[in-house]
């Protein structure tokens, strides 16, 4: 695409922003009695801003003029944050993390594919050279120390050995009754009479027709195969490499325009401080001795200088903005009235102050973000929407929006400036004239405010050491890991499409693996990866993965890393047995671990098996003391703040082994991971099949594979795939095509997810603090229910 064509996307994208912000306020204000209609007006605002966030990503992500990427950054961060207030409202309405849309994406004529939150490419790409120097340093610090990243794979078991011998020997003998076979065949043949083994000859003539025609099926077939590849396959393939590289060009312009933008601030503003400055500093000096004359006219005496707290001298000739005055007007009234009750208190009279009803229905939250977007929306009108850019071919920057923005930063430079001077005259002129007056009022004493005590917090045991001394011991103790290249996209589930429907006919749907990755994306990714969404939006300290074995959850803690370019640290108890021992040695290693994840911005602290944390019943042959981590951790993940980009995740196949309430107040949401779904298994064998090595043909009936592995998970299919998908049996896919059964017999051999296990998972999720809600207000509703229902007595 062109430049133009980025800029009318942009332009289409601004108006239905600005349709959205005008049906917000009227959507704020409304009082809804239905909660489900509630949600479905959340929900409506929640999709239209997935989908202008999508397209103000691509804008940002191509647009190459380095003025219009700053607006686009804004918005898209803005955007952003009103899309987590939005779910978390849906969450509050719905009191559930899964949410259903296959009705109103049926209204709005969209896919899934459409409503999919995306991840902004400029959470990688803007910090490529320090994630790319980051995994630099830690191959060379393990390349030191001759260790590596990848453990050894644990021994096999008796029974796995005894399968592969077996296997092996009936092989070996398979093969010599082969050999045994062909050799009784070709002795036979040998020993046929040669008159009637020259019967089956063909004469010369007839052999050179059966050789031309298999020879010209074979080139006809070959021509074939050739002219599909050339219109479909190869087709698509260099149009995809040519949009990669397109795109790469266009980051590249990106960089060089933003560079020539930075150098051109530094010019415009020396310049405009030489041809404007001095004027500014006049006019300035002019208009303060003039207010010191006025004041001294009017009260008989010279004013106080505005403190610089106060903002200077800026404040007196420029009018208040309306938030602030409607602020100032908010806090009279509150102080009249709390006035008049003082007054009447005093004499004794009743007082009986009409106490206002809360409005009935539900209302909408105030935003944070609903500003900004209005004043992007301004902003763009301003000086962007009916710009000639005609003569701006290469979309560098424009001088004149810089003259205006710089002007703007240089008179606040010089009002300081002229406000330390201007305050020296105003004291000489006190001293001067007004020095009799002055003694006999008495000067104002400020009281400096009592210092307030700090909370407690984290003690830094490691004041004398630097940054890098810590990162590089937790390499070697391998507390830092380096996270693998897995993006989300690499975990595979499909929509599901009758969760409207099956709410409707009160059962409650099973989450989707697309609906997992959909909260994984909201609550760890987009804020770890936006400093602007982290330090305003609501702060998620912590995340729960649960889920049986096998569902993907270190998968999506690695997809967090990649997708945000976060340090992963692992403080599973397996990591840490036998380092950092004892109480004080343990607040130690916490101490290095949070002083280096809150420096090095964003990163990811991940527990595996951490329901042995708060386990109700640690066994005895335990040697990794999963407990040690149970006070300090919870103390430690407290002190995490908005602005501070770090993200506890915690992975955990049995969270009914835990005590619930502690384990429940780690972690801030929870999210939990069901078994695959039929067209999510349908999807991850094709998926799984193809990574291999293995080739799909009409042979291979996928969807009765999907249906006959009801129950397991995304690992056990892949484990599947890697037994059977062997170089031999790779070697002979073109002679022997693969079939499900093949892929049955590994997957017998396995223990799927029972039922009992699958009923075990959704009883303790109805016992974390969002399943209580929820089952307080389905047991509520049947109450009421019953009543309605309930004859009247005659």
């Amino acid at each position: 695409m062109s430049h133009e064509a980025y800029n009318f996307e942009w332009k289409s994208v601004q108006s239905c922003l600005e349709d959205i912000l005008t049906v917000e306020p009227s959507e704020r204000a409304k009082g809804i009695q239905d909660s489900r209609l509630a949600f479905i007006t959340c929900a409506k605002l929640f999709i239209r801003y997935i989908q202008i966030l999508r397209d103000i990503e691509r804008c940002y992500d191509q647009i190459v003029h380095p003025q219009k990427r700053i607006l686009l950054r804004k918005l898209l961060d803005s955007l952003i944050g009103r899309i987590l207030e939005l779910k978390e409202e849906m969450v509050k309405l719905d009191l559930s993390e899964y949410h259903y849309f296959d009705d109103i994406l049926s209204e709005f004529k969209l896919t899934p594919t459409e409503i999919q939150v995306p991840i902004p490419k400029y959470f990688v790409v803007d910090a490529q050279n320090t994630i790319r120097d980051r995994h630099a340093f830690i191959n060379s610090v393990r390349s030191q120390l001759g260790t590596t990243q990848v453990k050894e794979e644990e021994p096999m078991s008796v029974e796995e050995a005894v399968l592969i011998i077996q296997r092996h020997e009936r092989a070996r003998q398979g093969r010599l009754r082969a050999k045994y076979m062909r050799e009784i065949r070709m002795q036979e043949e040998a020993e046929m009479d040669p008159e009637s083994r020259m019967k089956d000859v063909l004469n010369p003539q007839d052999a050179a027709k059966v050789i031309q025609k298999h020879w010209r099926g074979y080139l006809a077939r070959q021509y074939t195969k050739s002219t599909r590849q050339d219109e479909f396959i190869c087709v698509v393939s260099n149009i995809t490499k040519m949009a990669r590289k397109i795109e790469s060009q266009r980051r590249v312009a990106q960089s060089m325009n933003q560079n020539e933008y930075e150098q051109a601030l530094v010019k415009v503003k020396e310049k405009i401080r030489l041809t404007e400055g001095t004027d500014m500093q006049e006019r300035m000096e002019e208009q303060i001795r003039q207010w010191f004359l006025e004041c001294r006219d009017t009260n008989d005496v010279f004013p106080d200088y505005p403190s610089v707290e106060e903002g200077g001298s800026q404040w007196l000739f420029k009018p208040k903005p309306p938030e602030l005055l409607a602020q100032e007007e908010e806090e009279r009234i509150a102080a009249e009235r709390r006035r008049k009750e003082k007054e009447l208190k005093d004499s004794g009279k009743k007082i009986q102050l009409e106490k206002k009803k809360e409005p009935e229905g539900w209302f909408m939250s105030p935003s944070t973000f609903i500003q900004d977007l209005t004043d992007g929306c301004k902003e763009y009108n301003e000086n962007w929407r009916n710009r000639d850019e005609s003569a701006n071919t290469f979309q560098r920057h424009e001088e004149e929006i810089i003259k205006n923005d710089k002007r703007a930063q240089l008179e606040l430079e010089i009002r300081a400036n002229v406000d330390d001077l201007m305050r020296q005259e105003l004291r000489n002129l006190k001293i001067s004239i007004d020095s009799q007056r002055q003694k006999r009022i008495n000067k104002r004493k400020v009281k400096k405010p009592k210092a307030k005590r700090k909370k407690g917090g984290l003690k830094d045991l490691t004041k004398d050491r630097t940054l890098e001394s810590v990162y590089e011991e937790l390499v070697i103790e391998d507390i830092i890991k380096k996270p693998q290249n897995i993006h989300l996209d690499q975990y595979y589930g499909e929509y599901s499409y009758l969760g409207t429907t099956l709410k409707g006919s009160m059962i409650e749907p099973q989450p989707s693996l697309s609906d997992v990755k959909q909260l994984v994306t909201l609550y760890g990714i987009l804020p770890l990866g936006s400093p602007d969404v982290h330090a305003r939006a609501s702060l998620t300290r912590s995340i729960l993965l649960a889920g049986p074995s096998g569902t993907g959850k270190k998968t999506l803690v690695h997809a967090i890393c990649t997708e945000t370019g976060a340090n992963l640290f692992d403080l599973t108890a397996e990591n840490i047995m036998g380092k950092y021992t004892g109480k004080e040695a343990t607040r130690l290693l916490l101490n290095m671990v949070f002083k280096a994840a809150r420096l090095l911005q964003p990163s990811v602290i991940m527990v595996d098996q951490c329901e042995k944390m708060f386990g109700k019943r640690i066994p005895k042959i335990d040697k990794t003391d999963p407990k040690r981590l149970r006070r300090e951790l919870p103390r430690a993940v407290r002190t995490i703040k908005q602005g501070d980009r770090i993200l506890l995740v915690g992975c955990t196949h049995a969270p009914f082994d835990a005590k619930v309430k502690p384990f429940c107040k780690l972690y801030d949401r929870i999210i939990l991971l069901p078994r695959p779904d039929y067209a999510s298994r349908y999807l991850i064998w094709k998926v799984v099949i193809v990574k291999n090595g293995g080739v799909l043909t009409d042979a291979l009936d996928i969807s009765s594979l999907a249906k006959v592995s009801d129950g397991y998970t995304m690992g056990m299919m892949d484990r599947a795939c890697k037994e059977v998908l062997t170089e031999r049996r790779l070697a002979l896919l073109d002679k022997v095509p693969l079939v499900a059964s093949e892929l049955i017999a590994p997957l017998s051999r396995m223990d799927p997810v029972f039922l009992e296990e699958e009923e075990a998972y959704k009883k303790w999720y109805r016992k974390t603090p969002l399943g209580k809600k929820k089952m307080r207000v389905i047991e509520e509703a049947g109450v009421a229910q019953k009543k309605a229902i309930k004859p009247k007595p005659k």
